[in-house]
């Protein structure tokens, strides 16, 4: 099934323009409708403080995100009409802590998320712990779009990191729109084993993909846990690719800070787009 329907997150950051470009780029190969969320966290505070607060401080933080919500939909607004693309804009204002669920509900009504990749030189750019908890949340495959932003016609030459899982077959499925357009897709088995493998890692999932018309190789890569990650982004960055396809892992807190947490580990040093599935 090809994407119909796509929904990008918008905000007052630097990398909003090359996300909200990759994601216009994407619904004219595809000849998907486009949403724009544009979704702006609100500093979380204590009823007991805000009372405390001068109303014409509040009124001027309100008023700063007014004009920075008006200055996101124009940019989406120029570069969907530039790009010739089906569009609505949608707004979404809530606490920081509330904003993940926020995206997440309204990303249940596409076929796939674009967010962006968090920029630490920039504040106003999406955490990556936002961008996390929609992935584990929102029931849509995400399209992480790098900060630096995405090569324009990306998905031309793609990249699968295939371990067997659950997370990862999802994400294979989910990724099957852009896999039948791709020239190029290679499959790699990272640290293949028989278990969830069969007797041939990677040949299973490589042939239901052929099945579909996708044009794929598979590959076998050798990595110690903690240099998964690692391993993934130098294939990657070998080979050309300018898509990762992937699972989108969901450990615990102190599992991840042990192992170091594949899934925020890619999404802190990718250069090119990453499309994940939980």
């Amino acid at each position: 099934m090809a994407f119909r329907n796509l929904l990008v997150q918008v905000d007052g950051g630097k990398a909003a323009k090359n996300r909200v470009q990759a994601a216009v780029d994407l619904a004219n190969s595809s000849g998907a409708h486009l949403t724009g969320l544009v979704a702006l966290g609100e500093p979380a505070m204590p009823t007991y403080l805000r009372s405390q607060i001068p109303k014409s401080a509040l009124q001027a933080q309100a008023a700063y995100l007014t004009e920075v919500e008006g200055r996101a939909v124009e940019l989406f607004k120029a570069a969907a009409d530039a790009g010739g693309v089906s569009y609505e804009i949608r707004r979404l204002r809530k606490a920081e802590a509330e904003l993940a669920s926020g995206i997440s509900l309204h990303a249940r009504y596409s076929d796939l998320v674009i967010l962006g990749q968090q920029d630490d030189d920039d504040a106003a750019s999406l955490d990556n712990s936002v961008a996390e908890e929609v992935l584990v949340t929102c029931g849509r495959p995400v399209l992480m779009i790098p900060y630096i932003g995405a090569p324009k016609g990306f998905g031309k030459r793609v990249m699968i990191a295939w371990n067997g899982g659950r997370e990862a077959t999802r994400a294979v499925n989910d990724a099957l729109p852009m896999l039948k357009m791709a020239e190029q897709v290679v499959v790699v088995a990272v640290n293949p084993g028989r278990g969830v493998h069969g007797d041939e890692p990677g040949a299973d999932i490589g042939l239901h993909l052929a099945r579909h018309g996708v044009k794929v190789e598979v590959q076998h890569l050798e990595a110690a846990e903690l240099g998964v990650s690692s391993a993934i982004l130098s294939r990657l960055s070998d080979r050309g690719s300018d898509l990762l396809v992937m699972g989108g892992y969901g450990h615990s807190r102190l599992r991840e800070l042990v192992l170091g947490g594949v899934t925020r580990e890619v999404l802190k040093h990718m250069t090119v787009p990453v499309l994940m599935s939980h």
